[in-house]
């Protein structure tokens, strides 16, 4: 089994595991680490045309007024209302680690499925926040804040927007009675996803060069919605909003 030593060294930590900080503290470093990347892109992008170049909105900049706020909202959305809810999760659903790793391909195909099922629940979600004025107003205006997407304008939500979507990525593993190790590898590919969505940039080896079919959508598709508002509420793949009538491709 390809990932029984990997399941076996984390399994080694289990006190790490099981303890009610590691959430919090996998999603934070798990998100921060993702953003760096794209933040040394930012202060680069000034100085180097070959990085600007690949700026979706070449004309914007990322400031550091930015960057404060933006982080300041993500550690008091962790600290104040996330950690809360793990503690009590932990308490009434202790982790389980079994012995065995799962299989690679049931993995994947695990993964897959929550990232689908999230991207419905989120266009909807998202859709519907639209399309109410006052949803949009009291709890979706805010991470419109910004019309030129940043890395960390990915997490700059309010407590109910990062909540709510906090619940259908958690709730999906658990629905589908997803290993522990299929659940952190979900959890880390649907951040990387989030924040390469909102990163500003649309590089060579973006994920939606990756996938054939013009069927994920990637930074730009959500440049676009973050830009014009009324189109591209899928977080990631196209389908949704192609048959809503919502897909916009081009600025």
């Amino acid at each position: 089994m390809l990932l029984q030593p990997l399941w076996t060294f984390l399994v080694g930590h289990s006190s790490l595991l099981h303890s009610p900080f590691f959430p919090v503290l996998f999603s934070l470093s798990v998100y921060l680490s993702f953003c760096l990347p794209f933040l040394l892109l930012d202060l680069l992008s000034s100085r180097w045309a070959l990085v600007c170049r690949y700026k979706l909105q070449p004309q914007s900049s990322v400031s550091w007024a930015s960057v404060r706020s933006c982080l300041a909202l993500t550690l008091y959305n962790h600290m104040v209302f996330i950690f809360p809810l793990t503690v009590m999760h932990w308490y009434l659903r202790p982790v389980h680690l079994p012995e065995e790793a799962p299989a690679l391909p049931w993995l994947l195909a695990q993964v897959l499925v929550c990232l689908l099922l999230f991207d419905f629940q989120s266009f909807v979600w998202h859709l519907l926040h639209h399309r109410v004025p006052w949803l949009y107003r009291n709890f979706h205006k805010l991470h419109h804040s910004y019309t030129s997407t940043s890395a960390l304008t990915a997490e700059y939500s309010g407590a109910w927007e990062t909540l709510s979507l906090g619940f259908f990525a958690a709730a999906n593993p658990i629905l589908l009675g997803c290993h522990p190790l299929t659940e952190l590898a979900f959890f880390m590919v649907n951040i990387w996803l989030s924040v390469e969505d909102h990163c500003g940039y649309d590089l060579p080896w973006a994920t939606h060069r990756l996938v054939p079919l013009g069927l994920y959508g990637g930074a730009r598709h959500h440049d676009l919605h973050h830009l014009k508002s009324k189109c591209n509420y899928a977080p990631y793949f196209t389908h949704w909003d192609r048959l809503a009538g919502t897909l916009c491709t081009e600025d």
